[in-house]
């Protein structure tokens, strides 16, 4: 919420300085994000008259002479604009100004001559036409002929004043507005609020074709309308002109921008239609059908359902309730007749509007907060004082207001001011009570320890004691809470459950072996799906409503992506040897379009690059993870579109695929940013287990057992076997051919046509060891016998001379 400060004096006496006021709305509960200087970085430039101007000779350039208000005294400026003249007002720049670029003005010799500061434009003080006329032209800024000669440029520019960038939380949808700050800071200084001018005189003038009709009561709780004519489309006077701007808005024409002057000051959205773009002359609030259409202001077309509030004239929808007009009822510069509305539309049903269209503006900010029915009567009260006050219009007597029951009278609570100081932990004095609640516009009465009070009627957010509570000790002050309760207060034990520990345990493995985490956005892109060549049939992925930008408009599926857009960053940043992890879900629909919430698959994903990184190196990494759960993995040649086909390997566990590793397909690297840099020669290498499945192996203790003491004995042996025969599977059929096979490990493979066509070779190292004795030559034979027997059966397995 931005308020300008010129703007808050208007209703309350501020006499603190920017800096004070700041700080004391900080210890009231409202937090200044921003203090904004309109004229920051504007030094020693003045309202200057040219006093004489002539032609320099051989140049493009004039020598002027300006007053700037010393008597006696011209400055001797040159400047090149030819729309100068003599007895121009101008923007003087003396020596050792400032402007908002950051340029400084000194003394410069242009041709042969000395110039002694500049003449400025508006572009150079960032000002446009908007903010004062003039102040686009190609040229210098020539001001009005009654500026005053001498006076700083920002007091005369209207930039001597500050804007107040303030976060209001959503349980203060009060102070959403100008009126609600100002109602605070008088609170706060111990001053009056002074509301605005809300008066204005209908002329007796009744349209009787206008209809107003409500049928979600529920939704639109109440609803005001009121009709002007005779609309004059003009612009709005600079004083408007300059709020507006200051805060964020646009200054339009003088019909529209009242309806964004009175969305500041009094906090109350509106909307003004042109009446002669209403069918039948009707307003008609109700639900959209599934699939109706409406194109907003904003140019933009949007399909609505059933959950979607709109306002709508005798035949179509013309604007979305509490969140943007059509574009079909806009005021235009024929607009001659409009019906203004005010209305209070239900909070969650403008939020779910706005963030299922994702379409934002001011309104739907205020509504999603909250708008009270006062503000409703006053926005439209005060918008027609300005349609008086400005010349607009003429407001007629036809006013509208179709209402589910609102009520004018004050809510009318009871509160215990023993309740309050027990809320607060500290002892309040009464009197401080109801000093501080008068201040914030209760009515109080306090009798035998208890606050009678009625609540102004823009506080709906107070309910309780509680909310009581909360305004007596930000006005009291925070820093009186002192900890007396500490005494008796418990320490609750925190800790971590068995599944935070076990990702923990996995977790501190990894790092253990080189690796740093990482966190990725769970959002990503369908391009994804193309550049990692999925299949068309396995691209079924969630899709986003409102997606922050196209490049996140699905939750994503797999984690490879992710893995290797980190990779490539860091690439990019001259990191070039990478071990990264990341542990995060994957959404998986169960079906298109959605009929339940997709299937949470918590994912490992490891991702690695660099010299000393290859398939083996991956594969180490995960045997490691396995030994340190106490698990056993097994390996299978896989299949996965994104990685190389034969550098892909099938992650088993227990006889079920748990995940998948390899190196990243060469065609997909190339298709990175890096692929030019590093010349088509950078491997990645990328693994995703099921981390769900993978830890619900896990044993609940691992159990570590000393080496047995006794003697073991190694074997080499050399097979020759058909190509088509995976290395994963001789392994484990060793592994099982007899209790004192311990560890089995390949360290050579090669093809050659002594082999044979289809043949290959494959040489393992047999580790052989028992827990009761020592291993000797005759049970090395015999084992070896067995593991040559099995492999032969099972696949021709021959030992190699």
């Amino acid at each position: 919420m931005k308020v300008l400060l010129s703007w808050l004096k208007d209703y309350v006496d501020i006499d603190v300085t920017p800096k004070e006021l700041e700080e004391k709305l900080f210890s009231a509960g409202l937090e200044v994000e921003e203090v904004a200087y309109l004229g920051e970085n504007i030094e020693k430039i003045y309202v200057g008259q040219v006093t004489s101007i002539e032609k320099y000779e051989g140049t493009h350039l004039y020598i002027c002479h300006i007053d700037c208000g010393v008597q006696g005294h011209d400055h001797l400026i040159l400047t090149g604009a030819d729309n100068v003249f003599q007895g121009a007002k101008v923007p003087a720049c003396l020596v050792g100004a400032k402007l908002p670029n950051g340029l400084e003005i000194a003394p410069r010799k242009m041709k042969d001559m000395m110039s002694y500061g500049m003449l400025c434009s508006g572009e150079e003080l960032c000002l446009d036409k908007e903010w004062y006329p003039g102040a686009d032209v190609n040229g210098i800024m020539i001001l009005d002929q009654d500026a005053p000669v001498g006076e700083d440029i920002r007091t005369y520019l209207g930039l001597e004043d500050y804007v107040f960038d303030i976060s209001i939380t959503a349980n203060r949808p009060d102070c959403q507005s100008v009126l609600g700050i100002a109602r605070e800071v008088a609170a706060i200084l111990g001053k009056e609020v002074k509301e605005p001018d809300m008066s204005y005189a209908c002329d007796g003038t009744v349209n009787g074709d206008i209809s107003v009709t409500v049928i979600d009561q529920d939704i639109c709780p109440r609803y005001l309308g009121h009709y002007v004519y005779d609309v004059q489309y003009k612009e709005s006077p600079l004083w408007m002109k300059r709020r507006l701007i200051a805060v964020g808005h646009n200054a339009i024409s003088a019909m529209v921008d009242i309806t964004n002057y009175v969305l500041v000051e009094i906090g109350q959205p509106m909307h003004a239609f042109d009446l002669d773009t209403l069918e039948g002359s009707s307003i008609v609030v109700r639900r959209a059908a599934q699939g109706e259409e409406l194109v907003t202001l904003d140019g933009k077309k949007r399909v609505l359902d059933t959950s979607n509030l709109l306002i709508c004239d005798k035949e179509k929808p013309v604007g979305l309730a509490g969140v943007m007009g059509g574009q079909n009822s806009e005021i235009t510069e024929h607009t001659k007749e409009v019906l203004f509305e005010s209305a209070k539309f239900r909070k969650d049903s403008v939020r779910k509007t706005a963030r299922g269209l994702g379409l934002h503006s001011d309104a739907a900010a205020r509504y999603e907060k909250g708008i009270d029915e006062y503000s409703v009567e006053c926005g439209m009260a005060r918008a027609l004082n300005l349609v008086q006050t400005l010349g607009v219009a003429k407001v007629s007597s036809s006013h509208f207001d179709v209402s589910a029951g609102a009520s004018t009278e004050r809510r009318i609570i009871k509160v215990e001011t023993a309740r309050v100081n027990y809320v607060l932990g500290i002892e309040v004095p009464e009197e401080e009570m109801v000093r501080i609640l008068r201040a914030l516009n209760f009515g109080v009465e306090c009798e035998g320890g208890v606050l009678t009070l009625s609540v102004p009627r823009y506080r709906e957010d107070i309910e309780t004691d509680q909310d009581i509570a909360e305004e007596v000790i930000r006005e009291y002050g925070y820093d009186k809470v002192v900890p007396t309760f500490l005494g008796e207060a418990l320490v609750t034990n925190g800790g971590l459950n068995a599944a935070q520990r076990k990702e923990l345990a996995v977790k501190t493995f990894l790092c253990s072996q080189g690796y740093f985490e990482i966190q990725t956005i769970a959002m990503t892109a369908r391009t994804e799906f193309d550049q990692f060549l999925i299949p068309e049939e396995e691209r079924q992925a969630v899709e986003i409503l409102n997606p922050i930008t196209e490049n996140l408009s699905i939750m994503r599926t797999f984690m490879a992506p992710a893995m290797v857009r980190a990779i490539e960053n860091n690439i990019k940043n001259g990191h070039e040897s990478l071990r990264f992890f990341e542990l995060a879900n994957v959404y998986l629909p169960e079906s298109l379009p959605l009929t339940q919430a997709p299937r949470e698959v918590k994912t490992l994903c490891l991702g690695a690059c660099g010299a000393d990184e290859d398939f083996f190196s991956m594969k180490e990494t995960l045997e490691a993870l396995a030994a340190d759960r106490d698990l056993k993995f097994t390996y299978k040649k896989g299949n996965v579109p994104y990685l190389h086909p034969g550098r892909t390997a099938q992650v088993i566990c227990d006889g079920a695929v748990i995940g998948t590793f390899g190196q990243l397909r060469y065609d997909v690297v190339d298709s990175l940013a890096i692929a030019k840099d590093k010349k088509g020669d950078t491997k990645i290498f990328v693994a995703e287990l099921n981390y769900d499945a993978l830890s619900a192996k896990f044993k609940a203790e691992i159990h570590y057992e000393p080496e047995a003491p006794y003697a073991r004995a190694r074997r080499d042996i050399s097979l020759v076997v058909d190509k088509g025969v995976e290395c994963g599977e001789i392994i484990e059929k060793i592994c099982h051919a007899d209790a004192l096979v311990s560890n089995v490990e390949l360290f050579d493979i090669f093809e050659s046509e002594k082999l044979g066509v289809g043949k290959k070779s494959m040489a393992f190292n047999i580790e052989l060891a028992s827990k009761e004795k020592d291993v000797t030559d005759e049970m090395m034979e015999e084992t070896i016998g067995k593991i040559l027997e099995l492999l032969g059966e099972a696949y021709g397995a021959q030992m190699r001379s």
